[in-house]
């Protein structure tokens, strides 16, 4: 299991008491101002909380130890989890949004005062701001511990977790320029439209945000591989092993977040006793492990070259 989940689950929890205060507050100044843009706020806020709260399940679950009918462990419960988190963003936030922004389109009446949204609005930003940077934050760090860019990791990286509430969070502070954007259109030409228009736009943010982290997580769950610059290390690894010839065939797949398996067809010297094969795969499963921690399970199998 990875290091960082425990930092991971201080994440999570940070944003969804974020989203709980805001969700509140959103829904009432939505309900005093009569705006479709604040109501879709509120329900995109609630949406998050819930989503906060399964990533939590994902957290536990994943942090699950193998067991005699799980003997990989539990980790792909982690991407399982954070799936149904991002299902629901799709349905609570994405499917009301629209919905709700074409009705306000289509009977928009006038709004009421918008004072209490605008402090809404501004609070919001500040409160989502802190979330975010606290996601940032431990992006970055986990960023330099690859020694890649914190946008290349978060696009590659199995912390499922992190992954959800950086994509979120930034998905609230942009949606919430949105919903400015569309008062601020109703207050300038006294149309509707610009609050039904904002709450379409913050369906549309949610609804590319959703499946963008569905993706994801259904590729994990599938088994996908790791990533490509960490297999080619594994690779320069196991080359560099004196009794080694070639590596045949090199497969990973990732089994948690932080969490995957390496497995090998590898091509030993032909003066390579069989005690001396034992003993480089023993070597070789220890210098895998010490380079990344993460890799829970080696498999190495001798194989000639030969044979294919």
């Amino acid at each position: 299991m990875s290091d960082n989940s425990g930092e991971s689950l201080g994440t999570v929890l940070v944003a969804g008491g974020a989203n709980l205060a805001i969700a509140v507050a959103k829904l009432i100044a939505g309900l005093i101002g009569g705006s479709a843009a604040m109501l879709s706020e509120a329900a995109h806020s609630a949406a998050d909380t819930v989503t906060e709260l399964l990533l939590l399940v994902s957290v536990r679950r994943a942090q699950r130890p193998a067991d005699s009918r799980h003997p990989f462990g539990h980790g792909k419960a982690g991407f399982f989890w954070a799936m149904m988190a991002a299902v629901a963003t799709l349905v609570g936030g994405a499917g009301f949004s629209i919905t709700h922004g074409v009705h306000e389109i289509s009977h928009g009446e006038r709004l009421g005062n918008l004072t209490p949204s605008y402090i809404v609005l501004a609070l919001s930003f500040a409160i989502e701001s802190v979330s975010f940077l606290n996601a940032l934050a431990q992006l970055r760090r986990e960023a330099r511990r690859h020694d890649v860019s914190p946008f290349r990791l978060v696009s590659i990286t199995s912390d499922t977790a992190l992954k959800a509430v950086v994509y979120e969070d930034a998905a609230a502070l942009v949606g919430l320029v949105i919903a400015a954007l569309g008062l601020l259109g109703y207050q300038v030409t006294g149309s509707p439209v610009w609050d039904g228009v904002a709450s379409i736009a913050i369906g549309v943010l949610l609804l590319v945000a959703a499946l963008t982290l569905i993706r994801s997580n259904v590729s994990l769950l599938i088994g996908q591989s790791a990533p490509g610059p960490i297999e080619k290390e594994i690779r320069a690894v196991l080359v560099a092993q004196p009794e080694v010839e070639s590596v045949v065939e090199l497969l990973t797949m990732m089994l948690g977040p932080g969490s995957f398996l390496v497995a090998a067809k590898i091509d030993f010297r032909d003066d390579a006793t069989a005690a001396g094969v034992e003993i480089a795969c023993d070597e070789l499963d220890r210098r895998l492990r010490e380079r990344y921690p993460g890799i829970s399970q080696v498999f190495l199998d001798p194989t000639p070259t030969r044979r294919r």
